[in-house]
């Protein structure tokens, strides 16, 4: 009994097909709420400097950006501590960092994962 169900069992796997994908080439779809990877708007940060404060990791910090109007604060983002909570955005009073759906990040080298202003475009 126990040999003809492990029999049936195989020939199910079998004709089911793959069960994994290729990835990268193929993916998943992702979920309408995911939270990956941040974008920052330059153009419309205020450098009020609240994702920062809210963040309860300490995952961004302000730093200076020089842009057409001089120096200005903006947020730097370490991949390696973000817990994806969304507070950043949510908190955000001009909607300029936002998380996308993106969560495809690899390095070899630690400081690939903290992201500079000028990457979160």
């Amino acid at each position: 009994m126990v040999l003809v169900k492990s029999v049936e069992r195989a020939l199910k796997a079998l004709t089911k097909g793959p069960s994994t994908l290729q990835y990268p080439e193929d993916r998943e779809s992702i979920a309408d709420n995911y939270k990956g990877i941040h974008k920052l708007d330059m153009k419309t940060c205020i450098s009020c400097g609240a994702c920062a404060r809210i963040c309860p990791n300490q995952t961004i910090t302000m730093v200076d950006v020089e842009t057409d109007k001089g120096t200005k604060k903006m947020p730097e983002v370490n991949l390696e501590r973000c817990l994806f909570c969304d507070l950043c955005e949510e908190v955000c009073p001009t909607k300029c960092l936002i998380l996308t759906k993106d969560y495809s990040f690899e390095g070899y080298d630690r400081r690939e994962y903290v992201l500079r202003p000028e990457d979160l475009k």
